[in-house]
């Protein structure tokens, strides 16, 4: 039997690559015990139970930028979660812990590599996080999705895999008709998807319900996943508006970029990664309200080799409809771009970090 611990988690783009190295472990081994780890309230404790997973949660939250009260707890929270992680670690005895990202991820790797216990870090980013940075000489594996990662780690634990991504995804062929089905949309129309990752984007959001309008009397229709926050904003919208189909939260993504022609995205790590599965002509609009900016960065790996269409957030307001509607005009830069995303797709990353995983397990 082999035993191993996933942990991290906080948004989409940690859980869904967690989930897919999970699935692939399970396709490669037959005899194996996945225990996932993750942030007590979290978008993880609610996924992973759905993905057929047990998860045990943590204490811990990230460290606020701006000074304020909640960050007094934060240095009780990371020795709870270390202590914590550790019982995790004495019960369950795993052969290998991997952290994907997110705030459970540092305490439990924190705790299994004082406990001798072999680790791999899934780093999604192009800058990674100060944790990662912080923990690379204590992990055996480091597994990258962009080139020139070992100007951050060691050179030696460095393995270029790609980002692992939601399984369903890798198949569209034969799924457009039902997607039409699915969203209620028409067969003669171009589609817009829109998406600002698993918790929204309030720029993207904004400057989507300034041109909704706009946008579908030119023929596109739009289906949009807003997050939680601004969905009843946006449904105000969809209901004066039978071209815009509004979800918080999009639980069959295959079939959401199945039917659509382009996307707007932010450029987080995974779903630059799914955009160049899908190879669909791309318009991101990186956060600036992460660390590093690593955002922008994740784009500009696809806006250097003329795979996607950069907007910073700042002039999203204002220049994001200009930007759709020359992109779905204009079939010879459609084809360019969907060449060019599809070129940078890795669709075996999954495997190939199981793979990893197994020979830290023999080792």
């Amino acid at each position: 039997m082999v035993k191993v611990i996933v942990s991290g988690g906080g948004t989409g783009g940690h859980i869904f690559p967690a989930i897919a190295i999970a699935n692939a472990l399970k396709s490669n081994v037959r005899d194996i015990e996945i225990l996932f780890v993750g942030a007590e309230g979290r978008m993880e404790m609610e996924k992973v139970p759905a993905a057929g997973y047990r998860i045990e949660g943590l204490w811990i939250s990230g460290l606020q930028r701006k000074l304020t009260l909640k960050n007094l707890a934060f240095p009780f929270k990371v020795i709870s979660s270390v202590m914590r992680s550790r019982s995790i670690i004495r019960e369950f005895k795993p052969d290998v812990v991997i952290g994907v990202g997110g705030y459970a991820s540092g305490p439990l790797l924190f705790a299994a590599t004082s406990m001798n216990v072999p680790a791999l870090i899934q780093e999604q980013n192009s800058f990674p996080g100060i944790t990662n940075k912080m923990l690379a000489s204590r992990v055996d594996k480091i597994c990258v999705a962009y080139d020139g990662m070992e100007r951050f780690f060691p050179k030696e634990k460095v393995i270029f895999t790609g980002n692992p991504v939601r399984q369903d995804i890798l198949q569209l062929s034969g799924k457009k008709e039902r997607a039409l089905e699915l969203f209620s949309l028409k067969p003669g129309k171009k589609t817009l998807l829109v998406i600002g990752g698993s918790l929204g984007a309030r720029t993207i959001n904004e400057s989507i319900a300034a041109c909704a309008d706009t946008l579908t009397a030119t023929g596109i229709q739009i289906v949009w996943q807003t997050g939680k926050s601004f969905f009843q904003t946006a449904k105000a919208i969809a209901e004066k508006n039978e071209n815009v189909k509004v979800f918080d939260f999009i639980q069959q993504m295959d079939y959401a970029y199945a039917v659509s022609d382009a996307v707007v995205s932010r450029a987080g790590a995974s779903s630059v990664s799914e955009l160049c599965i899908v190879q669909k002509p791309s318009i991101l609009v990186p956060s600036p309200n992460v660390a590093e900016d690593h955002q922008t960065k994740n784009a500009m790996a696809l806006v250097n080799h003329h795979a996607a269409i950069l907007v910073k957030d700042m002039n999203a307001r204002n220049t994001l409809e200009s930007e759709v509607l020359a992109l779905m005009k204009d079939e010879e830069l459609m084809n360019k771009l969907s060449r060019n995303i599809a070129a940078l797709a890795m669709p075996d990353s999954a495997n190939v970090i199981a793979h990893e995983v197994i020979k830290l397990v023999k080792k």
